[in-house]
């Protein structure tokens, strides 16, 4: 069949300059999404140039005309058939309602031995203390700590003004750099194969363990709730979360059982070990601003069944988030 050569062009050419105009607007703005209608049609036009650049590759006419029908062809070919992930802008809401929550729900096994080796830390932290009080010095992270329970308590429901004013935001900046800090110590000894968060975890309770022991026993126990209560609901989930993530990446180096290469397991993890360790650190800002502003007032200025009672709703509230927000 002969082809008429200026007619065909002619024809063809809105096409094409449609077909440009799409990819233009595509590369303009990588973050779009098309509809189902303007995938279609991005798919019938590069269909069609791909049989335009066919039919004109038999002529040796019109050489211009066919380089930059081929140069077309091919960014549709990529937009098209690439085998490829889009990036996609960053959601601040879309991420926190759904993509925090359902990843580390996928990633719950990760957590769960997290949690018990906290657990385990914070038994043998309390057996430690109970079984002999002079451990106290090495089970206790803090000098602050060393003071018994009596004087501690005394000396904080002495307090009648605002110790912190002034002060608090600074405050609240140093304890949220120092626990971010700590998590992501945790989740970055994830790639000792995940030995040295454990040992970080398992340490993180024995402190905890020990210190409720030393009040408990001494019968301050409302004072523990309403001192740890309205920050340590956040704070020390979110060293879990750090743990949780730690062991996905550990997960991944290791390779429990995969056949696929580490370098690609760590790629498909890598997202959710992001999303973790983020979360992680947003729960750290909450927990750091909760501990200066409201943690380290004590009755007579703050009664503890009100602190209790805070923490209690806070715990309720996280927990709900985790496991609820974002199911589909």
């Amino acid at each position: 069949m002969i082809l008429d050569l200026p007619r065909f062009l002619d024809a063809e050419r809105p096409y094409w300059d449609e077909l440009n105009a799409v990819l233009n607007a595509i590369d303009a703005d990588p973050f779009r999404r098309l509809t189902l209608a303007q995938i279609t049609r991005l798919q019938y036009l590069y269909e069609r140039a791909a049989s335009a650049l066919a039919r004109l590759s038999t002529f040796s006419a019109e050489p211009h005309t066919r380089e930059y029908l081929e140069a077309l062809v091919a960014r549709a070919y990529a937009e098209c058939h690439a085998n490829r992930e889009r990036n996609e802008r960053f959601r601040p809401a879309h991420w926190l309602l759904r993509t925090f929550p359902q990843t580390f729900r996928r990633r719950l096994g990760a957590f769960e031995l997290a949690a018990a080796l906290t657990v385990a830390g914070v038994v043998f932290g309390c057996a430690a203390l109970v079984l002999d009080q002079n451990a106290k010095p090495v089970l206790m992270p803090f000098a602050g700590l060393m003071q018994s329970p009596a004087n501690r308590v005394k000396q904080e429901e002495s307090q009648r003004g605002d110790r912190l004013a002034g002060f608090k935001g600074t405050f609240s900046a140093e304890l949220m750099t120092h626990n971010i800090e700590v998590a992501f110590t945790t989740f970055a000894l994830g790639a000792t194969w995940g030995v040295g968060s454990a040992i970080l975890l398992f340490y993180n309770g024995v402190a905890l363990g020990a210190v409720s022991a030393d009040y408990t026993r001494a019968g301050y126990t409302q004072f523990l709730l309403g001192w740890l209560l309205p920050h340590g609901v956040v704070e020390i989930p979110a060293i879990l979360v750090a743990g949780q993530a730690s062991f996905v990446l550990a997960s991944a180096l290791i390779g429990w059982r995969a056949s696929s290469a580490r370098r690609k397991r760590l790629r498909l993890a890598a997202s959710d070990m992001v999303t973790l360790a983020g979360g992680a650190a947003l729960m750290l800002v909450w927990a750091g601003i909760v501990e200066a502003f409201f943690s380290q007032y004590h009755y007579p200025i703050l009664p503890y069944s009100l602190k209790i009672a805070f923490g209690v709703v806070e715990f309720s509230a996280l927990t709900f988030y985790l496991l609820r927000v974002g199911r589909k």
